[in-house]
């Protein structure tokens, strides 16, 4: 089927999501904005985001791969 770019998308995103998070997590508290930690918050969405694009993909995966196997 060839490569699905949700696969590389999902990795990247994730990467960025866990670095966002250490730098919430490791940050002063005072470093907030409005008394948010938007490096968590976001870190934590671009994880949830990576976390779709993966599973999504290997829902196409699979599903490719019970078509291919009816088809035979």
């Amino acid at each position: 089927m060839g490569l699905d770019l949700r696969v590389p998308i999902g990795m990247m995103f994730g990467m960025i999501g866990i670095l966002l998070v250490v730098i919430g997590v490791v940050t002063k508290p005072d470093a907030k904005t409005l008394g948010v930690n938007i490096n968590l918050w976001w870190g934590l969405v671009l994880i949830a985001f990576a976390v779709f694009m993966l599973l999504t993909a290997r829902h196409a995966a699979a599903k490719a791969k019970a078509a291919a196997a009816k088809k035979e």
